[in-house]
């Protein structure tokens, strides 16, 4: 018979291996998919060829291939491996070892639970590291869309990696503390402080952290600006900036996204959004690919409005809402089975041995495993209703027909696949289909003129 530890490690491995079994099962239903389909939709026939429908066909059927083989050595043999043989009880053993050779405390838990979250990140790295360079310099290159060279992709990897310690090693070293000091109820100071943290780095994020990674420059004066700013204002938004940023250096893919919690806001579009990037027709850095691409500036107006259709309706500040709650039972949690003995040794660490953000880790990534799976379920039921509710805001503004081309356009550029399987589209995509957003478009614009003839 188990001891207490082993049940709870089998019972750690069996589920996950059980939820990446659903999620291989689901792949395959969206791989027969794209097998299977051939033909454009009828609703698209007057703007998709067939010539690009294939290649986007093409194109996710590569994407999924490679999501099934990941998910085949990531989450089944590494994942597995490394819980059945204690990876993360060896990594702070190694911790404790290399805290005592330079010199560092190896009794105090903050010191060695630095140096491990270090470690471990590290580790993460090179574990990752051959998934992102297939993924984008074999894949996203294949079909076009990777537009980073070998050297600005060096760059940009050290760069994230010297902001991500900077962010997490003093995080890790208080969160400890917090705990450490923070009595029977550490659980309400531990969510204050991370509450505020990631608040601050909402706030920061856009300012400070963005421009490390990515090229922002004002929006040229022009028609387009002052459309933006009147839609701003007709809808009593605070904008203060609108940038453009140079997503083009990264990847093809477009996108537009509003930042700022209080106060002033900023309106961020991606260059590949705009037509020429946003460049004047005969500019020389346009290669003959990017001229023509890119959505017209009633389009873009439209993309524009159901952005802010979701601060409108409040969505991001429900968002903020539930993501704290979510902090709050999740450190409850933790606070509750933090000192069960059975779940570090279930992963390798010695009778007695507690270290508390191995503990945070076990409880949070795997007990809490099934809880975090229906939360994420019902957040993306949840994400559909508000991308369907931005949508229709858009549509209330007059945006329906430019917000279905803009949709079509997007979707064409990025060579998105336009037929899903409904449950893997269920199970995986925050956002409804194209097919489905046109046809709740149409619907709603139907709806609209009969209300406007009444």
């Amino acid at each position: 018979m188990w001891d207490p530890s082993e049940t709870t490690l089998y019972s750690m491995m069996m589920f996950l291996f059980m939820e990446t079994i659903l999620e291989m099962y689901l792949t395959r239903r969206q791989i027969s998919v794209y097998k299977q389909c051939k033909t454009v939709p009828r609703e698209l026939q007057h703007v998709m060829n067939s010539d690009t429908f294939e290649k986007a066909r093409v194109y996710g059927l590569d994407k999924a291939h490679y999501g099934m083989f990941k998910m085949i050595v990531c989450d089944i043999v590494i994942l597995q491996l490394e819980l059945y043989f204690g990876f993360m009880a060896m990594v702070w053993a190694r911790s404790v070892e290399i805290a005592e050779n330079i010199g560092l405390n190896p009794k105090s838990e903050i010191q060695v639970g630095c140096l491990f979250s270090l470690i471990l990140n590290i580790i993460g790295i090179f574990k990752e590291m051959p998934f992102k360079i297939y993924g984008t310099f074999v894949l996203e290159e294949k079909h076009g869309f990777n537009k980073q060279t070998a050297g600005f992709f060096v760059k940009d990897q050290i760069k994230a990696f010297v902001v991500a310690q900077a962010l997490t090693i003093p995080v890790a070293a208080a969160f400890i503390y917090i705990v450490q000091i923070g009595g029977q109820y550490f659980f309400i100071w531990l969510w204050a402080f991370v509450a505020v943290v990631s608040l601050v780095l909402i706030t920061i994020y856009p300012v400070y952290i963005a421009p490390i990674f990515d090229k922002f420059r004002p929006l040229e004066d022009g028609e387009l600006k002052k459309s933006i700013h009147d839609l701003a204002s007709s809808v009593k938004f605070p904008l203060g900036q609108l940038f453009v940023v140079e997503g083009s250096k990264r990847s093809a893919h477009s996108n537009a996204y509003f930042t700022g919690l209080f106060g002033v806001k900023r309106i961020v579009l991606f260059d590949t959004l705009l037509v020429n990037k946003g460049l004047p027709a005969d500019d020389p850095s346009l290669s003959e690919s990017d001229k023509g691409k890119g959505c017209k500036n009633e389009e873009v107006l439209a993309v524009l409005a159901h952005e802010l259709g979701h601060w409108k309706l409040g969505h991001v500040a429900k968002n903020i809402v539930i993501m704290q709650l979510q902090m709050f039972l999740i450190f409850l949690a933790f606070s509750k089975l933090f000192t069960y003995g059975p779940l570090y040794e279930a992963v390798g660490l010695p009778a007695g041995e507690k270290p508390i953000l191995i503990g945070f880790m076990v409880i949070v990534m795997y007990v809490l495993a099934p809880y975090n799976t229906m939360i994420s379920l019902a957040m993306t039921i949840m994400s559909r209703r508000f991308e369907y509710q931005a949508d229709g805001f858009a549509q209330e503004l007059g945006y329906a027909d430019e917000l279905g081309n803009a949709l079509i356009k997007l979707q064409l550029d990025n060579l998105g696949f336009p037929v899903y399987d409904w449950m893997y589209s269920a199970w995986n995509h925050s956002h409804p289909t194209v097919l489905q957003r046109l046809e709740r478009l149409k619907s709603l614009n139907k709806e609209g003129h009969k209300s406007k003839t009444q």
